[in-house]
């Protein structure tokens, strides 16, 4: 099955997460399909940048968003909610 989950960047006690379409089976930081967008926690407001129709097309192909994904792109006006 293929998932929308976040891939941990940054540095340590400094995350950056990129958004990205991945195989359940693959490890989190590994190998990934396609990237969709970022969020990054560390700035006032928090930046979330998605592309919304890679993540529609995706999800309309099957792909399943993780819960904290879910929120993100509900934030971001790629699902509604």
């Amino acid at each position: 099955m293929v998932k929308i989950r976040l891939k941990r960047m940054g540095m340590k006690k400094h995350p950056f997460y990129r958004i990205v379409v991945a195989d359940e089976r693959s490890p989190r930081d590994g190998r990934f399909i396609e990237e969709i967008g970022y969020y990054n926690p560390m700035t006032q407001p928090a930046q979330i940048k998605v592309d919304n129709e890679k993540a529609a097309d995706w999800m309309k192909k099957g792909a399943q968003p993780t819960d904290t994904v879910r929120v993100l792109l509900k934030k971001s006006g790629a699902i509604e909610g």
